[in-house]
């Protein structure tokens, strides 16, 4: 069903285009206003897929129309209704947003392919929108417990904004998964999410890494070298494990985030950027602070938002999704049928120590399902779970 305004002063015009359109397609639900005033309030009311308005009314002009509804409601495709004096200003309304204009009378053709384009549009708008807020499965959060409940419900807060996040937990409680969740829940989810293990890189390459370097700036500098930093432009940059970052490459970093700028390594030219920061660490930096190993006032910038990932031992309650979860993603991945756990052997799973989190649990699960039987048993678990 979509569903059609007309805002036309003309009653005659607008009876025509009623029977047009309900002719044409018995789902379009179409509704009528005699001047830009009285559409301009249903607009405001309702949710329309379409709106064809003409240029010259009394009251309110079609122009004023057009604007109004591109603060209020951008995503309504507006397709204006021009006189055969108004076609200049119909040109215009183009530029302001307009979808299209037909002319009066209205040809039947090209009335009816212009209302099957614009709410063409319309779906592909509401479509798109839909996707960019749903995260792939590659990066889905298994849970319903409350810790789990409490981190989405922080995400729809913070992913639409600029806010920087600092991400902390134990190894393998899934902080890489919180950090694309935010990216692909926010404006940026078109934009690069650019990961960076600060752990896995040597301490006297990391500035090199993520700002980049040019020719000769050290030995095996062969050639200029753009960094994570400029990659990440116009998306985000994710700082995993950034509490073994070492102290001179803090210090670019802050400067990055107070300035949106970057230099590369051997060079004095600055590069502006555009880049959302977020960051993992293991570690407790109010003890790294102390300990003068972490810088304060990068703690503080970093850490506009804090999301705390719990231990899976703190959120055992989840145990049986995630076993579940990971049982049709390797049967998946190993092209097998999907094997059953018995509520005996998923109790038994909920009762280990896992020290190393949901990374553990997902090994111990593929481990069951290579080794154990056609269904997984507590036995099993018993005999193939044990560490």
């Amino acid at each position: 069903m979509s569903k059609i305004l007309i805002i036309e002063d003309e009653a005659a015009i607008r009876r025509v285009l009623v029977k047009i359109l309900t002719e044409e397609n018995k789902a379009y639900q179409v509704e009528e206003a005699e001047d830009g005033l009285a559409g301009m309030e249903k607009i405001k009311d309702n949710d329309y897929d379409l709106v064809l308005c003409d240029i010259k009314m009394p009251k309110m002009d079609g122009v004023e129309v057009l604007e109004a509804t591109k603060k209020v409601k951008p995503e309504i495709p507006m397709v204006m209704i021009s006189g055969h004096g108004d076609l200049d200003t119909a040109v215009n309304t183009m530029r302001l947003g307009a979808f299209d204009y037909i002319s009066k009378p209205p040809d039947l053709n090209r009335l009816l392919n212009t209302v099957r384009n614009a709410l063409d549009r319309k779906n592909l708008v509401v479509e798109n929108t839909r996707l960019k807020k749903k995260v792939s499965k590659q990066y889905e959060m298994i849970g319903e417990s409350d810790p789990i409940t409490k981190i989405k419900d922080i995400i729809e807060k913070v992913a639409p904004t600029e806010a920087r996040v600092l991400i902390t937990g134990p190894n393998g409680t899934g902080k890489e998964l919180v950090a694309h969740w935010l990216h692909e829940k926010s404006d940026r989810a078109k934009g690069p999410m650019v990961e960076v293990n600060c752990a896995a890189i040597p301490s006297e390459l990391i500035e090199s890494e993520l700002f980049g370097h040019v020719k000769g700036a050290f030995t095996s500098a062969n050639k200029d070298r753009a960094g994570k930093f400029e990659a990440a432009n116009g998306g985000t940059i994710f700082l995993d494990e950034i509490g073994d970052m070492s102290l001179s490459a803090q210090a670019k970093v802050l400067r990055a985030l107070q300035e949106s700028r970057v230099s590369r390594v051997g060079s004095d030219k600055d590069i502006k950027v555009d880049v959302r920061v977020l960051a993992a660490t293991n570690k407790d930096l109010k003890k790294e602070i102390a300990d003068g190993k972490f810088r304060e006032d990068l703690y503080h910038r970093l850490a506009v938002i804090l999301i705390p990932v719990p231990a899976l031992n703190e959120r055992r309650d989840d145990i049986p999704l995630l076993v579940t979860h990971f049982a049709n993603k390797v049967a998946g991945e190993q092209g097998t049928a999907v094997k059953n756990f018995t509520d005996k052997a998923v109790e038994k799973l909920q009762e280990y120590d896992w020290t190393g989190n949901i990374r553990e649990l997902r090994n111990v699960v593929e481990r069951l399902i290579i080794l154990g039987g056609s269904e997984v048993s507590e036995e099993d678990v018993k005999l193939f779970a044990s560490k």
